[in-house]
């Protein structure tokens, strides 16, 4: 069962009091950017953050993730090799699986520590869009370091030029092909961010929609979008309960070997069964990790 990735927050790699705070956010994930949140002449000063960041032990509890500048850019491999002891990288700009290729040779020519990371590629282009299976099917290579897919979807809309509009019409096709190419691949898919800033409302609406579409969590620009984002894809009470009731019948003696029953004036089959069971694994690690804001 992969880890909880509810809510994956970004921190600027050149804002050292933020970078400090966020150890202490109930955020699963802490993405640390060296790329679109840094300026051209603060990327060194930001590499060294991240140097430094690892070199303290990162953020107990949860991932540390290091997005670095796209592989054609002059940041790139001093980057990685900035990010090589963090959980994740992340890789901006994946139009094909050649990318993840590149970046996995990247990562795997450094030595020592550096073979640590995973390789998370954020989904933000047409040509990505395009290309997901193929890109989703690199997970199954012998030694494949790619676990996650991340949509950017402001850089979809720019990109596109569609509208964004609260439903996420114009988005929907795109978003539910990530979900299912992730799924298909055995990969975790992220959200994209949503950028109401204060919006609380507009916010736990994004996130519904979000799992609704099967998401595993959302991507998050402010601590303060957190707590919706864990609420909103961790189990709720009356689900843990729902799964609770599930097993609990199941292991009644006289449903033993039965492939189909009723629960709770529902017809439950063992796929529900799995499916419960998944959930309470899921609220278990959950709740041995951190609190929910």
């Amino acid at each position: 069962l992969p880890r909880p990735r509810r809510s994956v927050l970004y921190v600027p790699g050149n804002k050292p009091r933020s970078l400090e705070k966020a150890a202490s956010l109930a955020a699963d994930v802490i993405i640390v950017d060296l790329e679109d949140a840094v300026a051209p002449g603060a990327k060194a000063e930001a590499r060294d953050a991240v140097t430094a960041l690892i070199a303290r032990g990162g953020y107990p509890g949860k991932e540390l993730v290091v997005r670095v500048n796209g592989l054609d850019t002059e940041e790139a491999a001093e980057d990685l090799v900035a990010a090589a002891g963090a959980d994740a990288v992340l890789l901006p700009k994946v139009n094909g699986p050649e990318d993840i290729r590149r970046a996995e040779a990247g990562l795997n020519a450094l030595r020592g520590e550096h073979s640590r990371p995973a390789l998370w590629a954020m989904i933000e282009t047409p040509k990505a869009i395009l290309n997901l299976q193929a890109i989703a099917a690199e997970a199954e290579r012998t030694e494949s370091r790619l676990s996650v897919l991340v949509l950017g979807t402001n850089d979809l809309v720019k990109e596109t030029r569609v509208q964004m509009t609260a439903s996420r019409m114009a988005l929907l096709g795109w978003l539910s092909h990530a979900v299912l190419a992730a799924r298909a691949h055995g990969l975790t898919v992220l959200d994209g961010v949503y950028n109401g800033l204060g919006d609380a409302e507009g916010l736990a609406a994004e996130c519904r929609h979000g799992r609704v579409l099967g998401f595993d969590g959302k991507t998050l620009i402010h601590p303060d979008q957190i707590g919706a984002a864990n609420r909103v894809f961790g189990p709720s009470e009356a689900e843990i309960a729902e799964a609770q009731a599930i097993v609990a019948a199941f292991a009644l003696p006289e449903n033993a070997g039965k492939g189909v029953i009723t629960v709770g004036g529902k017809m439950t089959e063992l796929l529900h069964l799995a499916m419960a069971e998944r959930m309470l694994a899921m609220a278990q690690m959950i709740g041995t990790r951190q609190p929910v804001s």
